[in-house]
């Protein structure tokens, strides 16, 4: 294992020292363990916030997306492990303005667990929450238990316009009501060329030949669709494409929004050879990209591989798309 840390077991609460010392202006962090990031600013008094959790290894996602009309606050658990309870509950007391909390968090077994005992207590001190969950990766299951998807890469659509319509001064009900828009409107696929090692374990995520590619694994390692020969980028967009558009019934004139996303170790140059394709088969169909998304958004630490997510947009989901926001890792 050739990884810049030094203790393994330190890997989780040194990388947050470092971040916050990067970011003072940005970030706090809070909680008896330190595993919780939130705001610097503290919560914006009568507005609605947005709290997101989930385990290390994917930065950006989740606690990047802290910041200027995204998140308030988020949990963090060890790498791939769901955060604790309290940590859960932490993040929604720092998040509260007096309008409610949105618990916003991709489907992990874990990660529902655990805020669903941290709503319970929320409720029980009589702090007004809401929970919208992720679930856009169709490798994960079929459209029919939909509710059993993996939340992937689309989590950063869902936190971008929940991110905006709060901060507007919507309600915790329409805001919530817009998460679950982008939940709903959004699909994801990934497709994986090598594994990552998680440093406590020091293993490969999981084992794959040199000339082999996993198209639909999670971005923990879970299996996907088929394992064979690598393809061509062009092959992989297209294939990727075909699992994505027919859940989405995009029709021309239609408009969405396309994130083609790095797992960690693929470059940007592979990226916009992915997004070259899909933006050809797009516009093919009459349909229109807005504002493309194309870099490291949601990752799994070393991994090599890239997912492609379509959200289709409405004139307001669109507007709420483009609004101003500010975080350590992505300005709009």
């Amino acid at each position: 294992m050739k990884k810049i840390l030094n203790q393994p077991a330190a890997y989780v609460d040194e990388m947050l020292d470092g971040l916050v010392a990067a970011h003072p202006e940005a970030l706090r962090r809070l909680g008896d363990d330190g595993r919780v990031i939130a705001r610097a600013g503290g919560a914006l008094p009568g507005k609605v916030g947005i709290v997101t959790g989930g385990g290390s290894g994917h930065l950006p996602v989740f606690l990047g997306y802290v910041g200027e009309g995204l998140l308030d606050a988020c949990a963090v658990g060890n790498v791939f492990a769901g955060p604790r309870v309290a940590d859960c509950q932490e993040a929604a007391r720092a998040a509260d303005g007096g309008a409610g909390v949105l618990l916003l968090y991709g489907n992990y077994g874990g990660d529902r667990m655990n805020f669903d005992m941290a709503q319970e207590f929320l409720e029980m001190d009589d702090v007004p929450v809401q929970s919208v969950r992720v679930a856009d990766d169709v490798a994960s299951a079929p459209l029919a238990e939909r509710e059993k998807r993996r939340g992937v890469a689309g989590l950063v659509y869902a936190y971008k316009l929940a991110g905006a319509r709060a901060a507007e001064g919507a309600s915790l009900a329409e805001v919530a009501d817009t998460a679950r828009r982008a939940a709903d409107g959004c699909r994801s696929i990934g497709v994986a060329l090598t594994p990552c090692i998680v440093p406590e374990s020091g293993q490969p995520s999981f084992s794959i030949a040199e000339d082999e590619i996993e198209f639909g694994m999670g971005i923990h390692g879970e299996p996907g669709i088929w394992r064979g020969p690598l393809k061509t980028a062009d092959r992989l967009a297209d294939e990727m494409l075909e699992q994505l558009l027919p859940e989405l019934s995009l029709v021309r004139g239609d408009r969405v929004a396309v994130l083609v996303n790095s797992l960690g170790a693929t470059p940007h140059e592979e990226l916009y050879i992915l997004y070259r394709r899909v933006a050809q088969v797009l516009g093919e169909r009459g349909v229109v990209p807005v504002m493309p998304l194309v870099g490291r958004y949601a990752t799994s630490m070393e991994m090599a591989g890239a997912s492609l997510s379509l959200l289709k947009l409405d004139s307001e989901l669109e507007r709420l798309l483009r609004a101003p926001a500010h975080c350590p890792f992505w300005r709009v």
